[in-house]
């Protein structure tokens, strides 16, 4: 064994597991300065990819279509667990106007677990 190999660390699982504590995110909505907190739960990578598939239709031609809106409603529902508005369901996502759902929209990239912060704006454009 050669002095190089020998400081590498042993494989740890652990680093790679999914915690179950849960997420405090700070948000400003920017037109009005409003500020709020909500927890999130983490997603992980297996139930990510789950949500993506229901989310991807074949159209008649044959093409995949992307739903992309479809895609971050079930991720701000299935992660959200305290928020100033209660739940986070299908009526209240439906209620809300372009100023929090644009903040909202910035948790996905988060949730979904991409390192690099990939913006809506290119989630939504996924297939």
């Amino acid at each position: 064994m050669t002095e190089e190999t020998s400081k590498v660390q042993p494989f740890d699982i652990e680093n790679y597991r999914v915690s179950s504590e849960l997420i405090t995110e700070k948000l400003q909505v920017e037109s009005t300065g409003d500020e709020f907190e909500i927890k999130r739960r983490p997603l992980s990578w297996s139930r990510r990819n789950q949500m993506m598939a229901e989310h991807v239709k074949i159209k008649a031609s044959g093409d995949p279509e992307f739903d992309s809106d479809g895609f971050m409603r079930a991720c701000l529902k299935e992660v959200i667990v305290e928020a100033p508005w209660g739940r986070t369901t299908e009526a209240f996502l439906v209620s809300i106007d372009a100023r929090l759902g644009r903040e909202l929209e910035k948790l996905i990239p988060k949730i979904s677990g991409d390192a690099e912060g990939e913006p809506a704006e290119e989630i939504k454009k996924d297939v």
